[in-house]
């Protein structure tokens, strides 16, 4: 680039929520490969809006995140833009601008949505004409759930299919099992917190996987999980997807807590809000939760029942506010700015 050429692109991606989780990283790995498959749902209302542009007035990359600089989050995001910017051919520094309509950092999986939509944004940009294979490395390479957010309704990254690539695309990769129209699930989310957890998920993954005694029999139960919850979504076995999602949330979290020290990622209005959860599909509401690295609780329920569930997710004290969520599209380039 030359004369002050610039190139950008704007992009949208959403986050999604694993049915069966994701927790750790492989050990000695330099492209952010997974140590378990897992499985998920890519939501609709809640999104990351991301614009770039390169300029070569920029001595070198910039972030605003929602509306403020974010100079703390780029070493990562420049380390993903130099590999895009080397298939490229360039070396133009970025102005990434980008904004999550829902709490940032909370787990809600807004790093999913906004890597997601950086590499999308990014491969148009830079004119790379990428597959969605390899954008789903791209992703991954900065957040492992990013690589599930390139696509939408059901999608897995599943370890046995890994095909290793040569840097900086390495091996794990997201791919779709169903489509949203296919079993269009609601999603309601209960913020029990406004605010950004204390402890990342990478942090928070390594410190599991080097001393939670409870992390080697985390590793070796999720490969058959995603498979049967793959069935079951194929088959919308509502009950028995229900059962296998919360089993994976919890053993999550139960190897989490025994982690030195124990990472404790709920409040009491998220435990508060599965009783109620757990209540609601006693009486005969098809519902289940799940809960990620964070405080909010989600409560996946059949088509037509979320309002109810909505409903009573706003009674439980503690839950500041509900987003009413279906199932959505993956990422793609919006014509507009941020």
């Amino acid at each position: 680039m030359t004369d002050n050429t610039l190139l950008q692109a704007s992009a949208i991606a959403h986050p999604n929520i694993a049915l069966i989780k994701y927790w750790g990283k492989a050990p000695d790995t330099s492209t952010n490969e997974p140590a378990v498959s897992s499985l998920s749902i890519t939501l609709d209302t809640l999104q990351t809006e991301t614009e770039l542009l390169f300029d070569d007035a920029l001595q070198q990359d910039e972030l605003l995140l929602n509306g403020e600089p974010a100079p703390n989050k780029l070493p990562r995001i420049s380390a993903n833009l130099d590999a895009m910017r080397s298939l490229a051919g360039v070396t133009t520094r970025c102005r990434i601008t980008t904004s999550n309509n829902f709490p940032t950092g909370a787990g809600l999986a807004s790093s999913a949505s906004g890597f997601a939509a950086l590499v999308c944004a990014a491969n148009a940009a830079l004119t790379l004409d990428l597959q969605e294979r390899q954008l789903s490395k791209l992703a991954r390479g900065m957040s492992g759930s990013a690589a599930r957010s390139i696509f939408g309704g059901f999608s897995k990254i599943y370890l046995p299919n890994a095909v290793t690539e040569q840097a900086p695309y390495g091996n794990a990769y997201a791919e779709p099992i169903a489509s949203a129209e296919h079993w269009p699930l609601e999603v309601c989310v209960g913020i029990a917190s406004e605010q950004e957890k204390a402890i990342g998920s990478t942090e928070g993954m390594e410190s599991s996987r080097l001393s939670s005694p409870y992390y080697r029999a985390w590793l070796e139960g999720n490969d058959l999980d995603v498979c049967e919850a793959e069935q079951l979504v194929n088959q919308k076995d509502f009950e028995k997807l229900a059962d296998l999602s919360e089993f994976s949330c919890l053993k999550m979290h139960a190897m989490a807590l025994a982690t030195r020290p124990g990472l404790l990622y709920w409040n009491g209005a998220t435990v508060d809000a599965m009783r109620c959860i757990r209540e609601l599909r006693s009486s005969g509401v098809p519902v289940f939760f799940t809960v990620d690295a964070g405080p909010q609780i989600k409560a996946v329920c059949a088509p037509g029942f979320g309002a109810r569930v909505a409903e009573s997710l706003q009674q439980v004290p503690g839950i500041q506010r509900v987003l009413r969520c279906g199932l959505g599209a993956g990422a793609r380039l919006s014509d507009t700015s941020v």
